[in-house]
């Protein structure tokens, strides 16, 4: 710092800083906007078949209505339980974290997302240890790249979520694996750079990405002691795989190292 201003470096942390804010808080504001939405939803099929039950005195007909409004409910507690979750995962401190629960609870965000753009889902959960985590930043890590997934298919396909414990590393893997036609060799090298995109602007759901997405997940996987790599093949479709240390006891559960939030979804892949 030179007489008392902030040095060059010093300005351009700051504003690093204004720019992980404004992704945290896109971030709520498109995962509160997506709850809002899912309970609407749920509460108008309440009232509906709550109406239906009341004009229709037939025991067929009331049965019907039950039934739908029962749906309904475990639906909405489906949805509260995911974000419960997400509120539980707000400690920013290593401990044993289970990445299945989190995938779990991330899905039911994303569910009527992924069925209104025709993307199916199929999970492959493995029995894994828990892991040695800060689970609201690989959570984000996760939506972020679930998201990228189903924009990477925007006429339909199969998103597969495969978690497989490699008991000789003491690790635990997370595959996010979509059906899109692939990223071309040539983009590969760049999709973990900083500010490097390949979107062309929001998607029909409006969401889009400032390219500080894949990049940010490859710090936050980092700063775990993990690593994280995507292996594409163009026509066929695109994988990301994220390997993460299993918790040891020895390993006490300390403050996490400062890292940067990640917004959902920030990043996305062309698929060309």
């Amino acid at each position: 710092m030179t007489g008392g201003q902030p040095s060059k470096d010093e300005q351009l942390e700051a504003l690093k800083q204004q720019l992980v804010h404004a992704q945290r808080m896109a971030a709520l504001g498109e995962l509160v906007g997506t709850t809002t939405h899912e309970f609407n939803n749920v509460l108008m099929t309440i009232l509906n078949y709550a109406k239906l039950g009341l004009r229709n005195k037939d025991e067929p007909t009331r049965d019907k209505a039950f039934e739908k409004i029962l749906a309904a409910s475990q639906r909405a507690e489906k949805i509260t339980n995911s974000v419960l979750g997400l509120a539980r995962n707000r400690k920013e401190e290593f401990a044993p974290t289970d990445v299945t629960a989190i995938i779990q609870e991330s899905l039911v965000l994303l569910e009527r997302e992924m069925q209104k753009y025709r993307v199916a889902v199929r999970c492959e959960f493995a029995e894994v240890p828990p892991v040695r985590a800060i689970g609201n930043q690989i959570q984000q890590v996760l939506l972020n790249l679930m998201t990228n997934a189903r924009q990477a298919m925007p006429n339909g396909g199969e998103l597969v979520l495969r978690i497989t414990h490699d008991s000789a590393a003491s690790a635990v893997d997370i595959t996010v694996r979509d059906s899109g036609s692939g990223i071309p060799r040539e983009q590969l090298s760049k999709i973990f750079d900083r500010f490097y995109t390949t979107k062309q602007g929001p998607d029909a759901s409006g969401k889009g990405g400032t390219g500080v997405g894949l990049s940010t997940c490859k710090e936050i996987i980092d700063a775990h002691q993990g690593r994280i790599r995507v292996q594409s093949t163009v026509g066929q479709g695109t994988a990301f795989i994220i390997c993460l240390p299993v918790f040891q006891e020895q390993a006490s559960a300390g403050p996490a190292v400062p890292l940067p939030k990640l917004g959902v979804p920030t990043e996305n892949r062309q698929m060309s």
